[in-house]
């Protein structure tokens, strides 16, 4: 089934939505919790450990619940129009800084993230369900896929970009006050967002899933090796991908004596060579097959890591940024190859095993990234804690040292096993035309 253009652009919508708060967590939250709000890196560390695990466990009850219930919207549409308006409010509870005594802040801390989570969980599970029921054709999923991440990174940009503007002109020199108010807008578009991915997208596909015991599904999962080695692979590029670009702002404050002008430079040239990097894997993948592309790319971010590494000092501020540009740029390559490859897994499982199992794959498989995202958060802050860092202040040779191997070495080492574990990922776009065929004949 072809997708109009407005069909596409209203999918991306969703995931635009979606990367307001995934992008502001991963590149800006970290630095946000201990050099604005407050806290002590090692609490943040906690912090963020706790509350990933938590959202990792309501991951799989959510895509559970998703199979369960259908309406005249589809299975999963309706989750975007019910969840839109809290999703925006979460966002803007998350960055208030209430004035009170460091335990309160904490509390406010664990709370407003843990209820940002929920929300995000609610509304983004039947979010990535979606790509498995408004077309059955691969290259159409690609496709669309290739719009959703083109706007994640119009996300990225308003975050890296806009937020940090808005934060000074409408702080008026109190940079809580700032990116409260800033944040609170991005809510509000969130929401908006949301709303209207519901009313461009249909589900023309709704197959039949049969009604089955929580523990059957997982056995079923368990046996799609396929569906399992993607959940590897998404644990370990979380890792990566979190390490790297929660320190790339202390990076570029402290390691490339930037200061706060440059964080919102440095973060908005990985924005940049994401954007190209989602447009290349559209064209790319029509000519070349998808999942080789997804393992050599993953190796030449090693490559890159180490090169930065060892070849960046600290005054060496534009070849930080190439570096930097090339290493998003290759690592993000696979993004649509990846989540356009979840809903192949669940048919590649639906033929091994007889039965269909899809919203605890792909609530499963948000376990998995959650519990990567809670590794890495858990790692930056006790990295940052072991080496001396201390907010807003000059730092140690220690703790530079330490911000540059975050950067750098750390995430190469996630990169290179996920270059290696995909060489026995199975489903490019032959295995899938063929399992296809295989399908209709059961059905």
């Amino acid at each position: 089934m072809k997708l109009s253009v407005i069909e596409k652009v209203g999918f991306g919508a969703g995931d635009m939505a979606v990367n307001i708060i995934i992008v502001a967590m991963q590149l800006i939250l970290a630095w946000f919790y201990t050099d604005i709000y407050g806290l002590h890196a090692s609490d943040v560390g906690i912090l963020f450990v706790v509350v990933r695990s938590i959202d990792a466990i309501i991951d799989p009850l959510m895509g559970i619940y998703t199979d369960k219930v259908n309406t005249r919207w589809g299975r999963y549409r309706p989750y975007l129009l019910w969840f839109a308006i809290p999703f925006g409010f979460a966002i803007y509870l998350m960055f208030i800084t209430p004035d009170v005594d460091y335990t309160l802040k904490l509390a406010w801390a664990y709370f407003t993230y843990i209820l940002m989570t929920v929300i995000y969980t609610a509304i983004t599970i039947p979010y990535i369900s979606l790509i498995g029921v408004i077309t059955d054709d691969p290259q159409e999923r690609l496709s669309a896929n290739g719009y959703r991440f083109v706007m994640t990174k119009i996300a990225a940009f308003l975050v890296t970009i806009v937020v940090p503007m808005m934060a000074v002109w409408l702080g008026q020199g109190s940079k809580a006050h700032g990116y409260q108010i800033s944040m609170g807008i991005m809510g509000l578009l969130g929401a908006l967002l949301f709303i209207f991915c519901f009313l461009t997208t249909r589900e023309r596909s709704r197959p039949e899933i049969p009604t089955m015991r929580p523990a059957e599904q997982f056995k079923l999962l368990l046996r799609n090796d396929q569906w399992l080695l993607l959940g590897v692979v998404i644990m370990l590029l979380m890792c990566g991908y979190v390490i790297r670009g929660s320190v790339a702002a202390y990076y570029a404050k402290y390691y490339l004596h930037g200061g706060d002008a440059l964080i919102s430079p440095f973060l908005t040239a990985g924005v940049v060579a994401s954007i190209l990097a989602m447009i290349s894997t559209t064209w790319i993948t029509r000519h070349y097959d998808k999942i080789k592309l997804f393992r050599y790319t993953q190796l030449i971010t090693f490559a890159l890591s180490l090169g930065m590494y060892f070849v960046v000092g600290q005054n060496n501020l534009w070849l930080a940024f190439i570096f930097y540009f090339l290493i998003n740029y290759f690592c993000d390559m696979q993004m649509p190859i990846f989540w356009s490859s979840i809903a192949e897994a669940v048919d590649y499982g639906e033929n091994k095993t007889g039965k269909r199992v899809s919203g605890l794959a792909f609530g499963g498989i948000l376990f998995f990234q959650k519990f990567g995202m809670g590794i890495a958060g858990g790692v930056l802050g006790f990295l940052l804690n072991h080496f001396g860092y201390q907010p807003d202040a000059q730092q140690t040779a220690s703790s530079l040292t330490g911000i540059a191997l975050m950067m750098t070495l750390i995430p190469a080492v996630f990169h290179l096993i996920i270059g290696l574990i995909m060489k026995r990922y199975l489903i490019n776009n032959h295995y899938y035309a063929d399992l296809k065929i295989a399908l209709a004949k059961r059905g």
